[in-house]
């Protein structure tokens, strides 16, 4: 038998596979090996929860940035400060 075909992988070729999964490049075979190593392995199991809340977040990404105007404010305003504290 093939190595390929182990049914149990080392925690390095799990994290890989769990890389490949993220991008939608593993294929079916590793994705069920890294599940049965997932259901013994408690660091790859926080792990693959890491990486999904990563990619989640750079899908999604809920982020609200100050406008222009709201910059300029901020930066007269500290500069007052400073020209104030000398």
């Amino acid at each position: 038998m093939s190595k390929d075909y182990k049914l149990f992988v080392s925690c390095d070729k799990a994290v890989h596979t769990c890389d490949k999964t993220q991008y939608k490049e593993a294929s079916f075979w590793e994705k069920i090996k890294l599940n049965i190593h997932l259901i013994y392995c408690k660091a790859c199991r926080k792990y693959s929860s890491n990486n999904g809340k990563l990619t989640k977040l750079v899908q999604k990404p809920e982020i609200e940035c100050l406008k222009a105007s709201e910059k300029e404010k901020i930066q007269e305003n500290l500069e007052k400060e400073l020209k104030k504290a000398q």
